[in-house]
């Protein structure tokens, strides 16, 4: 550790990105036989979970930018996993899963699932519930500046 440094070893924000990094290495090898990116997966568990998300909603969701978003949903309209409405509000369009996408979606969700069972399989549940409480306060200080 330098002087002014950060502990590696210690540091709560390098083992959040270290663990961050694992879990995403270990979800793009269980998606990519499936043809998909944590991305892809992530817009269509959100749009399952809120139909008729905007583009800028997604994106935000999947923390991607607007254009990513827009290029992926472009692939996915193509590939008939979703569905792009009439605008209703201003230039918004509203997003939806198709049959298809649903059909993906089950099949990524439960490799995802199973990524999750590994990663918490040494915890107990009150522990993967304090984990959970700790992990929300941790993102709330984060998020109000305190």
């Amino acid at each position: 550790m330098s002087q002014d440094g950060v502990d590696l070893e210690t540091s709560l924000g390098y083992l959040l990105k270290e663990a961050s990094s694992a879990l995403r290495t270990a979800m793009e090898e269980v998606l990519r036989p499936l043809g998909m990116s944590v991305t892809h997966y992530s817009c269509l568990e959100l749009l399952a979970q809120r139909p008729g998300l905007s583009n800028s909603e997604l994106a935000r969701g999947a923390f991607v930018t607007r254009q990513t978003m827009n290029v992926l949903l472009q692939g996915l309209e193509r590939e008939g996993h979703v569905t792009r409405g009439e605008a209703t509000v201003g230039k918004v369009l509203p997003v939806r899963l198709t049959a298809r996408g649903r059909r993906v979606l089950g099949k990524a969700s439960a490799a995802v699932r199973g990524v999750e069972v590994r990663m918490t399989g040494g915890l107990s549940v009150e522990e993967s519930a304090e984990a959970r409480r700790i992990l929300r306060g941790m993102i709330g200080a984060l998020r109000s500046g305190a």
